[in-house]
């Protein structure tokens, strides 16, 4: 049993610690959550996500209710680094609104954001989680590593086109978006908790404020699901809302999904419900390989060799 341990040992620490770029053998969509999350694409990897989705909405203080539907699309591509990507979220909204006395229509898009996200910090280059060939009990233990999330900045500008419905001011405008993201893998590699604070229409006249925490549970190697809630606060519009739905791994490059939202007041009620898809093309991607050997794992085989001799 001795030289079985010790074999076990020298397999694992003979070899030199790898790690790869951040593109993933499965697709690592945003969908159907509107958190955005830390890890890059990957280098020349295309990746869209896109939806379709209903909503409802009623006012008891205005006296509206209005009904409708959008379509939001958001395509990301990696380039220059492996830890860039560059980004467009897109959305457009239709909404026939009741009033009293007044029924109209309204529609537009209600999201035009370009912008890039970096990632600044990855707490998994470099670390190395240590195998205890001795003891099962210790390798069982709560690894505190895991509550180090990766850390990742966007930014980027929201364009509003003139006479835009959804908008507080008619005139045509540019204004910037900026966002702080964080990713914490926990337990079992299953949950992931991501973060994003959010300061949106900096320099106009009604900049907003908000934040996503999204929590999601991987079930199996084809199903996952998420909670979310979400919160933005400003002079023109605020509001909290919670959302939750799942996702299916079709193939390595496909996901469909489907959420539902609602938030808890009546100025305006509001309830989403969507499906959605992604798909991501990675056929000229190259896996970035970076060897992290140090020389520790040949102290630790001469380590290994003086116990076999003992």
């Amino acid at each position: 049993m001795n030289l079985f341990k010790t074999a076990l040992l020298l397999a694992f620490i003979s070899n030199p610690i790898v790690q790869y770029g951040q593109h993933t053998d499965e697709i690592n969509s945003n969908r159907p959550g509107k958190s955005m999350s830390a890890f890059a694409v990957g280098k020349t990897v295309f990746q869209v996500e896109t939806g379709v989705y209903g909503i409802q909405e009623s006012h008891d203080l205005l006296n509206f209710d209005a009904n409708g539907f959008g379509v939001d699309m958001s395509v990301r591509y990696g380039a220059v680094h492996e830890k860039l990507e560059f980004i467009a979220d897109l959305q457009y909204q239709y909404e026939n609104v009741i009033t009293r006395t007044v029924e109209t229509n309204k529609s537009a898009l209600k999201q035009t954001v370009l912008g890039a996200k970096y990632l600044i910090y990855d707490p998994f280059k470099g670390y190395e989680k240590k195998i205890n060939v001795y003891s099962w009990k210790a390798n069982r233990r709560f690894n505190w590593h895991q509550l180090i999330p990766a850390v990742s900045v966007f930014a980027g500008a929201n364009f509003t086109f003139s006479n835009n419905p959804y908008h507080f001011s008619p005139n045509a405008s540019i204004s910037p978006k900026a966002m702080l993201i964080t990713q914490n893998h926990l337990g079992d590699g299953r949950w992931v908790f991501v973060t994003n604070i959010i300061a949106d229409y900096i320099m106009s006249d009604f900049p907003s404020y908000g934040y996503v925490l999204t929590l999601t549970r991987g079930f199996n190697q084809k199903w996952s699901g998420f909670v979310e809630n979400q919160g933005f606060k400003s002079d023109f519009y605020s509001d909290a809302i919670v959302r939750g739905g799942a996702a299916y791994l079709i193939n390595k490059s496909m996901q469909i999904d489907a959420s539902i939202s609602t938030n808890f007041k009546t100025t305006p009620s509001i309830l989403f419900g969507g499906i959605g898809f992604s798909w991501r093309y990675d056929a000229t991607y190259k896996d970035v390989i970076i060897n992290l050997d140090n020389g520790d794992s040949k102290k630790a085989v001469r380590r290994a060799k003086k116990t076999k001799k003992g």
